[in-house]
């Protein structure tokens, strides 16, 4: 019975440390990158390549707000926000900037690049080809998308389709209401 108990107290204390060391990792992890991709945490900053292969940072502080919107070829709810948000980009284009960041790691680049001529979008397209942003931003449905303030920090975090009125709203909570925050 001694041996039994020893052995159960053993085994406990094992899972202590395992869940404590897991704990620590998860933490470590968060302060490392010192972001945490949702509302009310500095947006991750991370460099990618547009159309045209020149490097366009994403995160940090900004003239304007800036709308961060993940997508891929392949989703038929990111076809059908498409529009919207070239409708947005005309409409508040000196107010919002908006970045669409396909995630290449997860598509096809050319069927991404066909994506961008059949809808017509002439805001700024990103290729997340490594998937450095997916992983930072903790994207693992399309479309994701997060709103960030001129300070850089993440306001909003909407996972599904975007909508006209959504980013409506946003600019009038955000730019009309502090048109110098």
């Amino acid at each position: 019975m001694n041996r039994r108990m020893v052995l159960v107290v053993l085994g406990i204390a094992a899972l202590v440390v395992v869940a404590i060391t897991q704990y620590a990792n998860k933490e470590a992890d968060a302060t490392t990158t010192g972001t945490k991709p949702k509302a009310g945490y500095p947006a991750p900053i991370v460099a990618l390549p547009d159309l045209q292969d020149t490097a366009i940072t994403v995160g940090g502080s900004k003239d304007k707000l800036t709308l961060i919107n993940f997508w891929a070829a392949w989703c038929g709810p990111c076809e059908l926000e498409a529009p919207e948000l070239q409708q947005s980009f005309k409409k508040y284009g000196d107010k919002l900037e908006i970045l669409g960041i396909n995630a290449t790691s997860y598509d096809r680049e050319r069927d991404a690049r066909q994506f961008v001529v059949d809808q017509k979008l002439t805001f700024p397209i990103l290729m997340d080809r490594e998937g450095d942003a997916t992983t930072k931003y903790k994207v693992s449905k399309f479309p994701t998308t997060l709103m960030v303030d001129k300070n850089g920090m993440i306001v909003e975090r909407i996972n599904g389709i975007i909508t006209e009125e959504d980013i409506d709203r946003f600019v009038r909570q955000y730019a009309d209401a502090n048109p110098n925050g």
